[in-house]
């Protein structure tokens, strides 16, 4: 009976352990998704910069904007990166800007061209009556 009870013993000991084990695997990898979920919810912080498109390039992903008479270069990423085959020189845009948490610029989410102003806009027609003569 001794010789039975002592390998029934080691197998309860390591049944144990190997239980323990699979119980904190599963908790390392809680911790590890919640540490990778809290940079992507500080790096969620953004801003909105308006400006005049200087260059766009579609294969690079980048964009060249003039703000406050200061040309910046910044990558473009998501939806945004689509729009760049479609922007031209010129063009006056709002860019939504990602900053990471210490609020440093990342990249471009968003791209919005503003409409023209009025005053640019072609002159409306006029129409000039012709006096009838009547003889």
């Amino acid at each position: 009976m001794k010789k039975f009870l002592l390998p029934l013993a080691l197998v309860l000991v390591a049944g144990v352990a190997v239980a323990q084990a699979a119980d904190t695997k599963p908790a390392a990898k809680a911790s590890a998704s919640a540490k990778s979920a809290a940079p992507a919810k500080a790096a969620s912080k953004t801003h909105v910069v308006e400006g005049e498109v200087v260059s766009a390039d579609a294969t690079a992903k980048t964009i060249t904007v003039k703000v406050a008479g200061e040309d910046k270069t910044v990558p473009v990423h998501g939806k945004a990166a689509a729009r760049l085959s479609s922007l031209k020189a010129g063009e006056k845009v709002a860019l939504t800007c990602v900053d990471n948490e210490k609020g440093e610029h990342q990249y471009v989410s968003g791209i919005k061209v503003e409409k023209a102003a009025a005053s640019t806009a072609a002159p409306a027609k006029t129409t000039a009556k012709k006096k009838t003569s009547s003889k």
